[in-house]
C-alpha cells in the first residue's frame, strides 16, 4: 500500500499553484462601480480575452475597457463572463441593489398639460426620433475613463428615477439631475466626448444638446438658452459647451443632465465625486 504522506506536499504545492492561477484570472477582470438601479460600471479585462454579459460580446476599447449599465427598474441580475485565450473563465454574476424613487401623485389639472395634442404628438416622435439616431454612435474612445465632473454648480432641484402621477396617470420617471441657476450661466462637458445633436427647440426640452463620450455612452443637456458647439465638434472635460436657459415644457431656468448607455438610461449623479452636493466653487472657472 503507497504511502499517502509522499504526496502531502506536493497536494499542497498543486493547491497553492490552483490558488495563484485563480487570483491571476480574478486580476485580470476589475470593475469600478456598484451593481444598483441606475449604476453604469466600468469594467477592464486584458485586450485578448472576451468580454461577454448575457450571451453577448461587449464593445471594448483598444486596451480592454467595457460598460455595464443597469436601468432604474431593473431587478435581474446580469451574468458576466472574461475568458482568456487559454480557456480560462471569470465569471460574475452582477445583481442590481434596489433604490427607493420620489413619487409625486398631482391631481386637477387641465387635460392639455398631461396628454399633447396631435399636432405635439408628431412633433414629439420626430424628435424623439433624432435623438435615437444620435445616440446610435458606437466607437472604441474611452473618453469616460477619466471621470466626471460637475457640468455646473447651483441647487439640485430633480434627481434621476423621481416619477410624477398626473391626473392619475404615469409619466415618464425623471431621468437626470436637475440643477437650477439663472439664465446664461456656463455649461462645461463634464467629460471629454464628440457632439453628435444640436437642436435649439425641441418639445420638451427646448435647447438641446448631447455629447458622446465612447463604447455608446452620451451624455444630453436640455432646455439651454445658447449652445456654444456644432455636429460633430470634439470637446474637452471643463470646456464651455452651452449656457443654462428655460427653453421647453419647463417653470424656469436651469440645467437638466441626463446620460445613456445606449437605450439604458442611467443615473449621472452615481458618477460624481460628492453628490448629491455640488462644489461651491464656479466649474466653469476651473
Amino acid at each position: 500500500m503507497p504511502d499517502r504522506r509522499i504526496h502531502r506536499p506536493f497536494r499542497a504545492v498543486l493547491f497553492g499553484l490552483l490558488a495563484l492561477v485563480s487570483a491571476a484570472a480574478s486580476a485580470a477582470l476589475t470593475l469600478d462601480g456598484e451593481p444598483v438601479q441606475g449604476a453604469l460600471l466600468i469594467g477592464h479585462a486584458p485586450p485578448d480575452h472576451d468580454v461577454v454579459l448575457d450571451g453577448e460580446p461587449l464593445l471594448r476599447t483598444s486596451d480592454g475597457s467595457f460598460l455595464v449599465g443597469f436601468a432604474r427598474d431593473d431587478t435581474e441580475p446580469r451574468r458576466l463572463v472574461v475568458t482568456a485565450p487559454d480557456g480560462e473563465r471569470i465569471e460574475r454574476v452582477l445583481r442590481p441593489a434596489d433604490r427607493e424613487f420620489d413619487i409625486q401623485r398631482i391631481d386637477g389639472l387641465p387635460p392639455s398639460q398631461v396628454t399633447p395634442d396631435p399636432e405635439a404628438m408628431e412633433r414629439i416622435r420626430a424628435e424623439a426620433a433624432l435623438t435615437r439616431a444620435a445616440r446610435e454612435r458606437r466607437d472604441d474612445r474611452a473618453d469616460f475613463r477619466d471621470g466626471f465632473i460637475w457640468p455646473m454648480t447651483g441647487p439640485i432641484t430633480g434627481v434621476y428615477g423621481s416619477q410624477r402621477i398626473l391626473n392619475g396617470e404615469p409619466r415618464n420617471p425623471h431621468w437626470g439631475i436637475d440643477i437650477a441657476a439663472p439664465t446664461g450661466t456656463p455649461v462645461v462637458a463634464p467629460a471629454s466626448g464628440i457632439v453628435t445633436l444640436v437642436h435649439d427647440d425641441m418639445y420638451f426640452s427646448g435647447g438641446t444638446l448631447l455629447l458622446d463620450h465612447g463604447l455608446g455612452l452620451s451624455s444630453a443637456f436640455l432646455h439651454l438658452h445658447r449652445i456654444l458647439v456644432e455636429e460633430g465638434q470634439r470637446v474637452e472635460q471643463g470646456e464651455v459647451i452651452a449656457e443654462v436657459g428655460a427653453t421647453g415644457r419647463v417653470t424656469g431656468p436651469h440645467l437638466d443632465w441626463r446620460m445613456n448607455l445606449g437605450p439604458t438610461r442611467v443615473d449621472p449623479g452615481l458618477l460624481l465625486p460628492g453628490f448629491p452636493n455640488p462644489p461651491t466653487d464656479d466649474v466653469a472657472a476651473d
